[in-house]
Protein backbone atom coordinates (compact mmCIF):
# COMPACT_ATOMS: atom_id res chain seq x y z
CA UNK A 1 0.00 0.00 0.00
CA UNK A 2 1.25 3.43 -0.96
CA UNK A 3 0.25 6.92 -0.08
CA UNK A 4 0.23 9.83 -1.83
CA UNK A 5 -0.07 12.97 -0.11
CA UNK A 6 -1.68 15.66 -2.94
CA UNK A 7 -1.83 19.43 -2.10
CA UNK A 8 -4.93 21.15 -3.32
CA UNK A 9 -7.59 23.47 -3.18
CA UNK A 10 -10.30 20.63 -3.72
CA UNK A 11 -11.20 21.76 -7.34
CA UNK A 12 -12.25 18.96 -9.36
CA UNK A 13 -9.36 19.43 -11.87
CA UNK A 14 -7.55 18.66 -8.52
CA UNK A 15 -8.64 14.49 -9.36
CA UNK A 16 -7.38 15.08 -13.18
CA UNK A 17 -4.15 13.86 -11.82
CA UNK A 18 -5.24 10.32 -10.14
CA UNK A 19 -5.04 8.12 -13.31
CA UNK A 20 -1.35 8.98 -13.75
CA UNK A 21 -0.59 8.03 -10.02
CA UNK A 22 -2.29 4.44 -10.79
CA UNK A 23 -0.41 4.29 -13.83
CA UNK A 24 2.99 5.38 -11.55
CA UNK A 25 2.45 2.66 -9.16
CA UNK A 26 0.31 -0.02 -11.14
CA UNK A 27 -0.38 -3.38 -9.35
CA UNK A 28 -0.09 -1.39 -5.94
CA UNK A 29 -2.66 -0.41 -3.94
CA UNK A 30 -2.98 3.46 -3.23
CA UNK A 31 -4.07 5.46 -0.75
CA UNK A 32 -4.67 9.15 -1.59
CA UNK A 33 -4.16 11.90 1.13
CA UNK A 34 -6.09 15.39 -0.37
CA UNK A 35 -4.86 18.48 1.93
CA UNK A 36 -4.51 21.69 2.23
CA UNK A 37 -2.60 23.85 4.39
CA UNK A 38 -3.36 26.90 6.69
CA UNK A 39 -1.08 28.68 8.68
CA UNK A 40 -2.51 28.65 12.73
CA UNK A 41 -4.40 31.64 13.94
CA UNK A 42 -2.71 33.56 16.87
CA UNK A 43 -6.44 34.13 18.02
CA UNK A 44 -6.82 32.04 21.56
CA UNK A 45 -10.63 31.51 20.94
CA UNK A 46 -10.06 29.70 17.33
CA UNK A 47 -7.17 27.70 18.37
CA UNK A 48 -9.42 26.59 21.19
CA UNK A 49 -12.22 25.48 18.80
CA UNK A 50 -9.30 23.75 16.76
CA UNK A 51 -10.32 20.23 17.20
CA UNK A 52 -14.29 21.17 16.75
CA UNK A 53 -13.93 23.04 13.20
CA UNK A 54 -15.73 22.04 10.12
CA UNK A 55 -15.78 25.22 8.84
CA UNK A 56 -12.77 24.33 6.31
CA UNK A 57 -14.99 21.00 4.90
CA UNK A 58 -17.81 23.86 3.44
CA UNK A 59 -14.90 25.23 1.18
CA UNK A 60 -15.08 20.76 -0.25
CA UNK A 61 -17.65 21.29 -3.13
CA UNK A 62 -20.23 18.24 -3.87
CA UNK A 63 -18.70 17.97 -7.46
CA UNK A 64 -15.59 17.16 -5.05
CA UNK A 65 -16.69 14.17 -3.38
CA UNK A 66 -19.02 12.60 -6.46
CA UNK A 67 -15.79 12.87 -8.95
CA UNK A 68 -13.76 10.96 -5.78
CA UNK A 69 -16.68 8.36 -5.44
CA UNK A 70 -15.80 8.33 -9.68
CA UNK A 71 -12.43 7.58 -9.77
CA UNK A 72 -12.42 5.08 -7.18
CA UNK A 73 -14.80 3.63 -9.75
CA UNK A 74 -12.51 4.02 -12.54
CA UNK A 75 -8.88 2.92 -10.79
CA UNK A 76 -9.38 0.27 -8.65
CA UNK A 77 -5.82 0.60 -7.25
CA UNK A 78 -7.20 3.71 -5.17
CA UNK A 79 -8.61 1.92 -1.60
CA UNK A 80 -9.38 4.94 -0.09
CA UNK A 81 -8.87 8.99 -0.24
CA UNK A 82 -8.86 11.08 2.87
CA UNK A 83 -9.57 14.88 2.45
CA UNK A 84 -7.36 16.07 5.52
CA UNK A 85 -7.02 19.86 6.65
CA UNK A 86 -2.92 20.68 8.08
CA UNK A 87 -2.91 23.55 10.43
CA UNK A 88 0.58 25.09 11.03
CA UNK A 89 3.54 26.39 9.44
CA UNK A 90 6.75 24.07 10.94
CA UNK A 91 8.42 21.21 9.44
CA UNK A 92 8.13 19.55 12.65
CA UNK A 93 4.32 19.55 13.05
CA UNK A 94 4.14 18.18 9.12
CA UNK A 95 6.21 15.44 10.41
CA UNK A 96 3.64 14.28 12.52
CA UNK A 97 1.03 15.16 10.27
CA UNK A 98 2.82 13.00 7.29
CA UNK A 99 3.50 10.36 10.07
CA UNK A 100 0.11 10.07 11.27
CA UNK A 101 -1.24 9.64 7.94
CA UNK A 102 1.79 7.30 6.73
CA UNK A 103 2.41 8.80 3.73
CA UNK A 104 5.11 7.39 1.19
CA UNK A 105 5.11 10.31 -1.42
CA UNK A 106 3.98 13.53 -1.88
CA UNK A 107 2.50 15.12 -4.99
CA UNK A 108 4.97 17.63 -6.60
CA UNK A 109 2.99 20.97 -5.52
CA UNK A 110 3.64 22.42 -8.97
CA UNK A 111 1.48 19.35 -11.05
CA UNK A 112 -1.56 19.82 -8.82
CA UNK A 113 -4.57 22.45 -8.59
CA UNK A 114 -3.60 24.65 -5.50
CA UNK A 115 -4.39 28.20 -4.74
CA UNK A 116 -5.43 30.13 -2.11
CA UNK A 117 -8.83 29.07 -1.01
CA UNK A 118 -8.83 31.28 2.56
CA UNK A 119 -6.98 33.81 4.13
CA UNK A 120 -5.01 31.51 6.26
CA UNK A 121 -3.59 29.32 3.17
CA UNK A 122 -0.52 28.83 2.98
CA UNK A 123 2.16 28.18 0.09
CA UNK A 124 2.56 24.13 0.93
CA UNK A 125 6.09 24.06 -1.51
CA UNK A 126 8.91 25.52 1.11
CA UNK A 127 7.43 23.25 3.87
CA UNK A 128 6.89 19.88 1.47
CA UNK A 129 10.57 20.69 0.16
CA UNK A 130 12.34 20.14 3.38
CA UNK A 131 10.30 16.98 4.53
CA UNK A 132 12.19 14.14 3.34
CA UNK A 133 9.20 12.54 1.84
CA UNK A 134 10.16 12.02 -1.90
CA UNK A 135 8.24 14.45 -4.27
CA UNK A 136 6.75 12.85 -7.64
CA UNK A 137 5.20 15.04 -10.29
CA UNK A 138 1.85 13.59 -12.66
CA UNK A 139 4.32 11.53 -15.10
CA UNK A 140 6.04 10.01 -12.20
CA UNK A 141 9.52 10.94 -12.01
CA UNK A 142 10.93 11.26 -8.23
CA UNK A 143 13.02 13.84 -6.91
CA UNK A 144 14.67 13.85 -3.73
CA UNK A 145 13.91 16.13 -1.15
CA UNK A 146 12.26 18.76 -3.02
CA UNK A 147 10.28 19.55 -6.21
CA UNK A 148 11.46 18.85 -9.53
CA UNK A 149 14.00 21.23 -10.44
CA UNK A 150 12.64 22.14 -14.03
CA UNK A 151 9.07 22.98 -12.64
CA UNK A 152 11.00 24.87 -9.59
CA UNK A 153 12.37 27.52 -11.87
CA UNK A 154 9.42 28.17 -13.57
CA UNK A 155 7.68 29.69 -10.94
CA UNK A 156 10.88 30.24 -8.13
CA UNK A 157 9.31 27.48 -5.81
CA UNK A 158 5.79 29.50 -5.21
CA UNK A 159 2.93 28.11 -5.93
CA UNK A 160 0.87 30.75 -4.81
CA UNK A 161 2.74 33.27 -7.37
CA UNK A 162 0.56 33.36 -10.15
CA UNK A 163 -2.31 33.72 -7.90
Amino acid sequence: MQTVLIPTDFSVSALDCIPSLCARFEGKDLTVVFTHMFKLSDSETELLLLSRRSSEFELVSDDFYRRCREIKLICPSVKSIKIEFFYGSTLSMLRNFIERNDVNYILNPLSCSVKKIHKYSIDPSVLLQKSGVPVIDVAGRATKGGVAQERKSVVNGNVFAEV
